[in-house]
């Protein structure tokens, strides 16, 4: 079986999800693990499908015609590594400004840590005024590394930047 990785954008609008999974159904794919979402009225997402390794080149022909609906970027993915045993859980909430991103990325990056899934978001302030930065992340771990000291480096930097930031195994 091929693995492929697909990224989607497009106008939102209904029926791009069904578009998607006709094509992928129709050639005899599987669709496996996806994660999309609307932003500023695009729709864009990213797809694992497996497909039959002789029907492949007949997906990615028959998602180019989607172009109208949907911008889809074809990708050839690896096998998946194996779960990590353990990964850790990252929130943050502060007041939103440029860099906050860069900055607790850039913690992790230090400490050989791999973002497997990030969301972030700013939402209205009530009581202060203002806009907040959420955002909530997952990275798988392994035994070897210094989370005392990646969790010292975050609590530094939440000082920093004046942002409550919490880590959780999980």
């Amino acid at each position: 079986m091929a693995t492929l990785v697909l990224t989607v954008i497009g106008d939102d609008r209904a029926g791009l999800v069904n578009a998607l999974a006709d094509v992928v159904t129709a050639h005899g794919g599987n669709w496996e693990r996806s994660q999309l979402a609307e932003l500023a009225g695009k729709f864009a997402g990213i797809v694992l499908v497996r497909v039959p390794d002789e029907r492949a080149d007949e997906l990615a022909s028959a998602l180019e015609p989607l172009s109208g609906l949907l911008e889809v970027s074809l990708h050839a993915g690896s096998e998946e590594p194996a779960e990590a045993a353990q990964h850790i859980q990252v929130d943050l909430v502060g007041n939103d400004h440029p860099g906050i991103v860069r900055d607790v990325s850039g913690v992790l990056s230090r400490h050989g840590i791999s973002i497997e899934k990030l969301i972030t978001e700013t939402r209205e302030a009530p009581m202060a005024g203002g806009r907040l930065f959420e955002a909530h992340l997952t990275a798988p771990v392994s035994a070897d590394q210094d989370l005392v000291g990646l969790q010292a480096d975050l609590e530094r930097l939440a000082t920093e930047i004046v942002v409550d930031i919490t880590v959780a195994a999980g």
